[in-house]
């Protein structure tokens, strides 16, 4: 079959659009990348979408038609990429689609519940492209007590899982997430949670303090100096003390920590402060990695992938904490594709959806059990 897997992460980049092959289903499955695209969204829409996110300036109406734009631009991903591959949208058989992040809540709070929310209209992408469509992904994980994320384990398993090497598949998003991988005929089970901040703090930080909107191959970071206070503020930060199944994103290392923190320590060089914010994320991981997988797993090699494995200085920062212990590659190094693995995995998990095959992973997000992920949007008529 052929799929488009589409993602939206919490970094704004833009829409990720994979067009992929998948004969079979499950841990047997055969999958090949045929394009990747990214499409930056308009100025206009990424305003809209950081509007949607602000506690201060969102509201319903904003979401409600926020909604509708969201799918047609995932729509016009899908035709995108299947025009640059000069690959007839008719041949589609099913369109992945993660949607955009609007707000994650994995713990209760007060009246508050467990809950997710992921905008970018199924309907309006089924309808557009005449193309089943799998979306809301993580809400039955949800319902099954799970926290909803990490969702891509399963699929990075499919991926990744060696015949004998144990494997730490790190993605450097907007948030950093991790996967332990055991060889393929271990019983070992797949080990996932989120880390932290990747990118997203960095990015932030570089817009407030250059005016620019990330840090290229990291070399502003690469200037400055570590700001110990900082960093021991950032790493006493309470998700570091969590314990795995856990989940993240912008509700704890957006816009108002990451402004707060430059505001407390602005005395100090932008390049200090940006240096120390990146160290902040490779110290995150390399955190989680002493504390909840080295002391229990052998662990082979750590690939890393995700916008944040172009960041030279954070790479060399992570390498430097855990170089000794283990080889790190990125997703390239072993001849996968960095920028296109999530949308990739989106693809799969459809796949999935329409095999009958659950594709949570309770070890990871803490459901009870293990569910099939995902609404089915039907082609229209």
């Amino acid at each position: 079959m052929y799929a488009v897997g589409l993602m939206s992460g919490t970094s704004l980049d833009g829409i990720d659009a994979a067009l992929v092959q998948i004969e079979g289903s499950g841990y047997e499955s055969k999958v090949k990348l045929l394009h990747f695209i990214t499409v930056p969204f308009s100025p206009q829409l990424k305003k809209e979408i950081e509007q949607a996110l602000s506690f201060e300036h969102s509201n319903v109406q904003l979401i409600c038609s926020l909604n509708f734009k969201l799918g047609y631009a995932f729509a016009d991903a899908v035709k995108k990429v299947c025009q640059e591959a000069r690959f007839s949208l008719e041949q589609i058989d099913v369109i992945g689609s993660h949607g955009q992040t609007i707000y994650h809540q994995p713990y209760a709070s007060g009246s508050t519940v467990m809950s997710t929310l992921q905008i970018g209209e199924p309907a309006v992408i089924a309808y557009e492209t005449k193309t089943k469509v799998v979306a809301n992904f993580r809400v039955m994980d949800m319902a099954a007590g799970g926290q909803g994320a990490p969702l891509v384990p399963h699929t990075e398993r499919i991926l990744y899982s060696h015949d004998e090497r144990t494997r730490l598949l790190q993605n450097v998003g907007g948030i950093g997430n991790v996967t332990l991988i055991p060889p393929k005929k271990s019983p070992i089970p797949v080990v996932a949670f989120d880390t932290g901040p990747g990118n997203m703090m960095i990015d932030e930080a570089c817009q407030q303090l250059f005016n620019v909107s990330f840090d290229e191959n990291g070399r502003l970071a690469a200037e400055g100096k570590i700001i110990s206070e900082l960093l021991g503020d950032c790493m006493n930060h309470d998700y570091m003390k969590l314990s795995p199944p856990k989940s993240t994103g912008r509700e704890l290392f957006g816009t108002q920590y990451t402004k707060r923190l430059l505001e407390n320590y602005s005395k100090h060089k932008k390049e200090d402060l940006l240096a120390t914010i990146t160290m902040f994320t490779a110290s995150s991981i390399v955190h989680h990695y002493e504390t909840f997988i080295f002391p229990a797993y052998s662990i082979d090699e750590v690939i890393i992938g995700g916008g944040g494995s172009y960041n030279n200085t954070l790479m060399n920062m992570i390498k430097a904490q855990i170089g000794k212990r283990c080889s790190v590659y990125t997703q390239e190094e072993i001849g996968m594709s960095s920028e296109a693995k999530e949308a990739v995995a989106f693809a799969v998990l459809a796949n999935e959806t329409l095999s009958g095959y659950p594709s949570n992973v309770p070890s990871a997000t803490g459901a009870l059990s293990p569910v099939i992920l995902g609404n089915i949007t039907p082609v229209p008529l």
